[in-house]
């Protein structure tokens, strides 16, 4: 599988993304992501409770996701939960945000 690493800024925060050629699909940090939404000091903690609360729903949105590598702040690559676009979008809609609007139109462009 071909892959470029990418990182990309949303109000000053990054988020982590990765091409891939093959499926030629995007896919975000779900981690990143929670962090620009939520502004929670710990976004990994905030994403486990999500997807604990997420599957007692009956979602499966957090069992379709994927990992993949991604850099980390200390240069070294770590596995990552990763969704495509279409998962992100889905994301969003379990978050209470204000900035989930401006998030999706930053997505979208």
């Amino acid at each position: 599988m071909a892959e470029q690493n990418e990182i990309q800024l949303f109000d000053g925060k990054q988020v982590r993304y990765v091409w891939d050629e093959e499926q030629e699909k995007y896919f975000f940090s779900v981690v990143d992501v929670i962090q620009v939404l939520t502004d929670s000091p710990r976004p990994r903690k905030y994403w486990n409770a999500l997807k604990t609360k997420l599957a007692a729903e009956g979602s499966e949105l957090s069992s379709k996701m994927g990992q993949l590598k991604l850099p980390s702040s200390d240069g070294k690559s770590y596995l990552t939960d990763v969704a495509d676009t279409e998962q992100v979008f889905r994301l969003i809609q379990s978050v209470p945000s204000k900035k989930a609007e401006p998030f999706k139109l930053w997505l979208a462009g």
